[in-house]
């Protein structure tokens, strides 16, 4: 069943050389529908910036493979993760991403509202995302992929594969060659 994304407005940091020094950044409110009205994207989520898996695999083969997705008619490519603007900006300036717009879901709002929100208490982490994906057509979740067993009973497990951008790319193209 298809649904569309909750109507969410995150709290991001964008560059302003009017404001000079050494930290030019203001706040700018994202609305989440307005951002992807009207455009076909990916989104992904994943626990936390600077983790493990998120950090060598999922985020930088996203980045790595944006081109790939660019061809299937993806307009962008976004990572949302329930961590604030700062902790944001510092991962995709670690990781070097030129391609994956990554999204402060601070709050955890977004996450939520999606079901996807679980609790990581056992390792420090508190409220954070379970590993999920989709595609999104003018705020309308056209394909989903989700990481079995979600739960947040405290299992050390952090699945990776059902959300891996090959597995997004391999259903876009499985689409394409049957609307062909």
């Amino acid at each position: 069943m298809r649904k569309h994304i909750p109507d969410v407005t995150l709290k991001t940091r964008v560059r302003d050389e009017s404001i000079g020094g050494s930290n030019p950044f203001r706040w700018q409110d994202l609305n989440v529908r307005d951002e992807f009205a009207g455009r076909r994207v990916v989104v992904f989520s994943l626990p936390g910036a600077f983790t493990p898996t998120c950090s060598n695999e999922q985020c930088p083969n996203f980045d790595r493979l944006y081109d790939e997705f660019r061809e299937l008619g993806i307009e962008e490519v976004y990572c949302v993760s329930v961590n604030d603007a700062f902790v944001m900006y510092q991962w995709g300036k670690h990781l070097g991403l030129k391609n994956v717009k990554l999204l402060p879901d601070g709050s955890g709002d977004f996450t939520r509202r999606m079901g996807m929100l679980i609790k990581k208490d056992h390792l420090g982490f508190g409220e954070r995302s379970w590993r999920y994906a989709m595609v999104v057509d003018d705020n309308e979740v056209v394909e989903w992929f989700e990481e079995p067993g979600i739960n947040d009973v405290g299992a050390d497990e952090d699945p990776y594969g059902a959300t891996a951008p090959e597995q997004l790319l391999a259903r876009l193209q499985e689409k394409e060659a049957q609307d062909a």
